[in-house]
């Protein structure tokens, strides 16, 4: 690996924070504030949130067993995705490499940022080989970008491949593992401290049922967090979705039993799927989705749209022609979708 300092954009190195007063006052509790120009009525919204999340952080680390400084708290997922961007990547200048197809917002980041994304197709199976991955690399790749469980083709990706693409990369290599709670493999939480140039992104958005309080966590090295940390807006994390994420997290074996109902009605489902006339192949997955191959996308799409029922039209995604995407639901939900299903004329 490359030096982090040689990774890090010279402006963000650099770079002087902001000061919030939050961030400044450390020590003995105290019982007045007068230093951030808060209203002192409302009590507890009035205050500003902790910018750290530090009480957040002291309770994921118990479950996930990594230290808490290796814990970055921001905006769901998105947030750490786009600040590994505009942390690492000169505009213009650098480029990043990814697995196609997979999730569309390392794409839209590095547009938004101006910074090239070079795409290695998987093939058939939708694997990939980290010689073609390291082969698409060359002085200015910064990051790669791994997603595994993937999105949209649910598949673990070969961790053998994984690893031979940290071990063979001189950037960072960010592995997306949103779904990882719903699969067989191990999380490569265990792998941070061998590799340094390792990022880990996990969500409260999938198996612990909060998308909408809008939590992402990202786990790395303390000298990358503290990067993150340095170049992320102050208060990015809002009290109220730190209270609620405390709430989750204190919920621990309920998750548990989530998962646990949505791989099973994963399985149930699929299995109902492949009987389906309209369905040519039921691809296996690892996440609480499934990727299938119809007659057509697009006409069985609007079907179900007319029928009151959403799922992800993927035909346009690279090798994912007349494919759809379906999230596992309840089983009332999922027996609704085979039923409806069974009645379509495809």
């Amino acid at each position: 690996m490359k030096s982090l300092q040689e990774l890090t954009r010279p402006n963000i190195w650099s770079l002087k924070p902001y000061s919030s007063a939050r961030d400044e006052y450390k020590g003995a509790v105290a019982r007045v504030f007068l230093d951030a120009n808060e209203n002192p009525y409302n009590n507890p919204t009035n205050r500003y949130p902790d910018p750290l999340q530090w009480e957040v952080k002291k309770e994921i680390a118990k479950i996930k067993v990594v230290p808490e400084e290796s814990i970055f708290l921001g905006n769901g997922s998105d947030e750490p995705i786009d600040l590994v961007f505009r942390a690492f990547c000169e505009p213009a200048v650098d480029n990043v490499v990814a697995i196609d197809p997979t999730y569309g917002m390392y794409q839209v980041c590095a547009d938004i940022n101006n910074v090239e994304y070079r795409k290695v197709l998987l093939d058939e199976n939708y694997y990939f080989s980290a010689e073609a991955l390291l082969a698409a690399a060359d002085a200015n790749t910064k990051m790669i970008f791994l997603c595994s469980p993937n999105n949209p083709t649910g598949n673990n990706l070969s961790a053998g491949e994984m690893i031979k693409t940290v071990e063979g990369f001189e950037g960072i290599v960010v592995v997306d593992e949103a779904y990882i709670d719903f699969s067989s493999e191990p999380s490569f939480l265990r792998e941070l401290e061998k590799y340094p140039n390792l990022i880990v992104l996990q969500t409260f958005s999938k198996a612990w049922g909060s998308a909408a309080i809008r939590l992402g966590m990202a786990f790395a090295s303390p000298d990358i967090i503290a990067i993150l940390n340095k170049i992320k807006y102050p208060y990015n994390v809002n009290l109220l979705t730190q209270q609620e994420g405390l709430r989750v997290l204190g919920n621990y074996e309920q998750i548990r039993e989530w998962v646990k109902t949505l791989i099973a009605e994963r399985g149930r489902l699929e299995a109902l799927f492949t009987s389906l006339e309209c369905v040519e192949k039921v691809y296996p997955s690892d996440a609480n989705f499934f990727l299938a191959k119809v007659t057509d996308a697009v006409r069985m799409y609007n079907y179900l749209v007319g029928e009151g029922i959403i799922v992800r039209n993927r035909t346009n995604v690279a090798l994912c022609k007349d494919c759809i995407r379906v999230t596992v639901g309840t089983p009332a939900e999922n027996d609704e979708l085979v039923k409806t299903l069974k009645q379509y004329k495809g």
